[in-house]
């Protein structure tokens, strides 16, 4: 007999919007030898293909700690400011830096130092770093049949701007990006055909990122990520019920409280007063969840770092575990040029910015960093199977995890050590 099981579908959505372009003084004594962006093509190799054999996969796993490091330090920024008080927090750190990362391409001099200094690759050679995010790319495009796992970008160009002819071609190889003219002297309909490219890539689950773009315009790069997995151990749709949710102290909120009884990695940090535990998805993806002790959460977020995650790592056994896990939707979206600012990275929303590696038509500077990204986790979707599975468990009474405050989340991808999305739900219900 084939047995219906509810699955999980998960959905993460990532686009962070990067290089508003203002028009300026045009640069003197330069050759105009770019060509307009309907002369580029996708270049970059598809994903059933061999990786072509060069350093990346070793530059891939050179980035993964100074990631980590900007991961944390990004969130704390995000967590201190004063628009995140009391919200939900959401953004994927990897995203970002492959954003920075491919902007950092066109830029020279002190514009290029800064942007690789606030991502902590100021030892790494341009070369090291592209190859890498090749190299990650790739390894996340081949997101087997258990998970879909998508990461690129794109460049819209105002109709006949000149872009370098390398620029283009770098970031189309080594950031999976396409290029595509837009008319930014028509705002509206630039933002639509902005808008419509985004949907497309993160399977219509962002659809109206691009807003009030400036007629002055003349480029903008997107980087988006998309992600979509099912538990590996499913929860059961019929044993959701409702229950609290404590927000603060003063507010509580009723959710949909999914429960599960099943074998799980944990650990109970004594000293940073934390319950962490994994719940895999299918594939080589995990949810890493951070519970704070009642109470503690600031000290957790004060102090969290990548050393934090390899001795939880370490320290994680298996344990039979009742989980209590709210269903939740949310998304959030972060203008970061005051925080990438605080982080160094200065010169590129100054009139000093040097993107001469990007046109040398006219000196521009980045006018404005958008970050969207979106989360769901529920019960959604059916699986037909002609096998049960059946879980051995101990005799001892289980340990009990309830989500029912404040809690931590990280999207963990395990062959690349990368930490895709990473957030705190703080209100499930908004």
């Amino acid at each position: 007999m084939v047995k219906k099981m509810w699955g999980k579908m998960y959905y993460s959505v990532i686009a962070a919007l990067l290089v508003a372009m203002a028009w300026a003084a045009p640069h003197e004594g330069h050759d105009h030898d770019g060509h307009p962006a309907d002369h580029y093509h996708h270049l970059h190799h598809g994903k059933d293909e061999p990786h072509p054999s060069h350093s990346g996969e070793d530059a891939c796993h050179l980035l993964s700690p100074h990631n980590a490091d900007f991961a944390f330090s990004l969130y704390k920024k995000l967590a201190l400011h004063p628009d995140a008080q009391g919200k939900n927090i959401f953004f994927s750190p990897v995203g970002i830096s492959m954003a920075l990362s491919m902007l950092a391409v066109g830029a020279k001099g002190s514009t290029l130092s800064q942007i690789y200094s606030s991502l902590g690759y100021s030892g790494l050679k341009a070369q090291q770093v592209n190859e890498g995010y090749e190299h990650l790319i790739h390894m996340l495009g081949h997101s087997q049949d258990t998970m879909q796992l998508e990461a690129g970008a794109g460049v819209a160009i105002r109709e006949g701007f000149k872009v370098v002819d390398q620029f283009l071609k770098d970031v189309q190889h080594y950031y999976n990006s396409e290029a595509f003219s837009v008319d930014f002297s028509k705002p509206e309909i630039a933002a639509e055909e902005i808008n419509q490219f985004i949907a497309k890539k993160t399977n219509d689950k962002i659809t109206d990122m691009v807003k009030d773009l400036d007629s002055d315009m003349v480029m903008m790069l997107i980087n988006y990520m998309y992600f979509r997995g099912k538990w590996d151990k499913p929860f059961e749709a019929q044993l959701t019920h409702k229950a609290e949710f404590k927000v603060d102290k003063d507010t509580t909120v009723q959710v949909d409280m999914m429960k599960r009884t099943g074998r799980y990695d944990i650990y109970q940090d004594p000293v940073n007063q934390t319950t962490v535990m994994m719940v895999p998805y299918k594939g080589n993806t995990s949810m890493m969840i951070v519970l704070p002790d009642e109470g503690k959460m600031k000290d957790v977020e004060e102090s969290i770092c990548r050393h934090h995650l390899k001795n939880w790592h370490d320290k994680l056994f298996r344990s039979s575990v009742d989980l209590f896990m709210p269903k939740f939707s949310i998304s959030a979206t972060s203008k970061l040029n005051d925080i990438l600012t605080e982080m160094g990275v200065t010169d590129a929303f100054s009139d000093t910015a040097d993107f001469s590696g990007m046109t040398e038509e006219l000196k521009v500077k980045v006018s404005q960093v958008v970050h969207k990204a979106v989360l769901s986790v529920d019960e959604k979707g059916t699986e037909a199977a002609a096998a049960t599975t059946i879980e051995i468990m101990p005799m001892s009474l289980p340990g009990t995890v309830m989500l029912n405050r404040p809690f931590l989340v990280l999207i963990v991808e395990d062959s690349t050590k990368s930490i895709l999305f990473m957030g705190k739900i703080t209100n499930p219900t908004v």
